[in-house]
């Protein structure tokens, strides 16, 4: 009995002396200050374009080589020992300049004897209608009889015939003497090798050099099957469809200098390569001062095509999400959202939108980093040319996939 009530008493001290040590330390709590609360953060300043669609412009660039307008292939129309070449190979010539001289001893002597043979059938001729002209007046008197007058016709016909086998002997003899100097065809560039002076030349078959007209010049390229069929398809949703008249071409160096003179599309293959998939097509372009060689690399940049009714938003404000290509659109409330994007081909402005986005969507462009999906932003309207200018100097290349 006194074990349990000095347990009592025990257990009564405790209590009252954790009530006494609660009340002296409750001042000293509500004394000391309590810490500030943080104010909330406005929403971040973005800039916004409204998306519009319109027609825009679409340069499409083709790796091309240049050819020569045409490569002529100059060979003797007569053979003998080659005297002379008149030209540097290599070096442009002019149309009707003299390149090779072949011997012509033998060709003076042709002609000599032709024209021998031209003034003995004269002769022969004039004998001939003296004869006829005795003869005939004679048989209409009857003093001749009808056989002689028509052996004198026949003698007269065929002495006009001789005359006029002998001239057509003595314009092939000097043709050939003509032969004999080889002038060029065309202008152009020569090739760098030509058979040694003293060759023996054979007509038509030996090789004496190759002229590369230059001016104009051709340029082919290729696209693929599926370019074509998209630009098919691009025609067909058209008012207008877009012809080869319209189509302006320019071209650029490997080292992307500029071509100044434009050209134009010549023609398009009407087939596939099976090997390459691709359709050969060729343009065309002034070359006055020779700057386009034979084998050069160059793009060829068509102008002239556009693609109507395109939403195009600057580089920057398109982002890569997990789920591909996205933008952000301001919705209602000035709430930002991530809205993924299907992008079509990239022009100098931007990214084509093909999908995901409407016209008189507010599209985030600047400030994008500081958006978070299902927040709300403050808008500010912004120039397209400005954000344009903003995306690329801040190191967007043009052509580069996000």
């Amino acid at each position: 009995m006194i074990r349990r009530i000095l347990l009592i008493a025990v257990l009564g001290l405790a209590l009252a002396g954790g009530i006494y040590l609660s009340m002296s330390r409750a001042p000293e709590t509500a004394a000391r200050p309590q810490a500030p609360v943080a104010p909330a953060q406005p929403p971040p300043q973005v800039g916004i374009i409204v998306a519009q669609p319109a027609e825009v412009p679409l340069p499409v660039v083709f790796a091309g080589r240049v050819a020569g307008f045409r490569d002529v292939e100059v060979r003797p129309r007569v053979g003998g020992l080659l005297l002379k070449r008149e030209f540097e190979e290599g070096a442009p010539v002019k149309q009707d300049q003299v390149l090779f001289r072949i011997d012509p001893a033998s060709y003076e002597v042709a002609l000599s004897r032709a024209e021998a043979q031209l003034l003995q059938a004269q002769a022969a001729l004039r004998q001939a209608e003296e004869n006829f002209n005795r003869i005939e007046p004679l048989a209409r008197r009857g003093v001749s009889t009808d056989v002689q007058l028509e052996e004198a016709r026949s003698q007269r016909d065929q002495a006009r015939a001789g005359v006029q086998l002998a001239e057509a002997e003595v314009q092939n003899a000097r043709l050939n003497l003509g032969y004999t100097t080889v002038t060029a065809p065309a202008a152009g560039i020569t090739a760098l090798k030509s058979p040694p002076v003293g060759a023996l030349i054979q007509a038509q078959q030996t090789l004496l050099t190759t002229i590369s007209q230059l001016d104009p010049a051709y340029v082919n390229f290729s696209f693929t099957d599926e370019e074509g069929r998209e630009f098919r398809a691009l025609n067909e949703r058209r008012e207008k469809p877009i012809s080869e008249k319209d189509l302006k071409v320019e071209l650029r160096f490997g080292q992307g200098a500029e071509y100044p003179q434009t050209g134009r599309i010549d023609t398009a293959a009407q087939r596939v390569d099976p090997q390459t998939g691709t359709i050969q097509a060729r343009a065309i372009f002034p070359n006055p001062d020779g700057a386009l060689l034979p084998g050069q690399f160059v793009r060829v940049r068509l102008i002239g095509i556009t693609l109507p009714g395109a939403i195009v938003v600057p580089r920057q404000a398109v982002s890569q999400g997990p789920q591909g290509p996205a933008i952000y659109v301001v919705g209602a409330n000035d709430v930002a959202q991530a809205v993924p994007v299907r992008l079509g081909p990239e022009v100098p402005e931007g990214w084509v939108i093909q999908s995901g986005l409407k016209g008189g969507e507010r599209v985030v462009v600047d400030g994008v980093i500081r958006v978070r999906p299902g927040q709300p932003v403050r808008p500010v309207p912004v120039d397209p040319q400005a954000a344009q200018t903003t995306g690329t100097a801040s190191g967007q290349q043009p052509g580069a996939r996000p």
